[in-house]
């Protein structure tokens, strides 16, 4: 199994980057690891810990219509060039936590993602050299009030919520292109979303070199890759739960916004 990086918090509310082990107990690392954190002696336990998103991103950069099937179903071309928005940092929530139903909205959409973090500062790199400012992979939900996202002139407000972005539940390192991403809703069976992670129209290594030429990317910052065809609806009391191999699975209720 690869190896899965965690952010936690503790009974005392220190919070640590650390290695997750195969008895949920967590190794300790002394710093992020993508700034190089090494593994300490600290062990804590798998009752010590609140588990936290992954990372704490200075930016989270996304990506619309990376999929052509979906591009298809939004009723719009591939778009010649990657199409960027932003979302606010205060959007993520972990694994587990409540997505909240925002009062304004009358339809809250899911959108499977696989998640890149960003490992080395970035500007102005090549395709080639965008492979090594990647760092790791995680999952995400680009939750969207899309009734308020087809109402507005750009989408600041359908994607920006507090809650709209669950990540994680822990970062790896490798993903094989072949990897695929489903989202489930409540106790379905058949998935609502799936699709391989090598559908995607622009590659992770394309999006870092493109944004690159627009925004210097640092180190924790996240990209949102897009996500496949089968967006729909959640409504307040649902579980919605999204797959990607090689990672795991990222799992979110459903709650009235308060």
């Amino acid at each position: 199994m690869a190896q899965r990086y965690v952010r936690v918090k503790t009974l005392k509310g220190q919070i640590y980057y650390g290695l997750l082990q195969l008895d949920r107990a967590v190794q300790v690392l002394d710093a992020p690891p993508w700034l190089g954190g090494q593994p300490t002696k600290e062990i804590l336990g798998g009752e010590d810990y609140q588990l936290l998103a992954p990372c704490a991103p200075s930016k989270i950069i996304a990506v619309g219509k990376n999929y052509a099937n979906h591009a298809a179903e939004m009723g719009t071309p591939v778009p010649e060039e990657p199409l960027l928005f932003l979302k606010p940092p205060t959007t993520i929530i972990a694994d587990g936590q409540a997505i909240e139903y925002p009062s304004q909205s009358q339809r809250v959409d899911y959108e499977g993602e696989l998640a890149i973090t960003i490992g080395d500062r970035a500007r102005h790199c090549t395709p080639e050299e965008a492979q090594n400012k990647i760092w790791g992979y995680t999952i995400a939900n680009d939750v969207t009030a899309r009734d308020l996202q087809r109402k507005d002139s750009q989408w600041t407000r359908g994607k920006g919520f507090d809650t709209f972005c669950p990540l994680g539940p822990w970062i790896v390192r490798e993903l094989s292109a072949a990897a695929r991403l489903q989202t489930f809703v409540n106790d379905e069976p058949k998935p609502r979303q799936s699709a391989s992670i090598g559908e995607m129209v622009f590659s992770p290594e394309f999006l870092v070199s493109y944004i690159s030429q627009v925004m210097t990317l640092l180190p924790g910052d996240l990209i949102l890759t897009g996500t496949p065809e089968g967006i729909g609806p959640l409504e307040k009391g649902d579980r919605v739960r999204i797959e990607i191999e090689g990672i795991g699975m990222l799992e979110n209720s459903v709650r009235e916004g308060t």
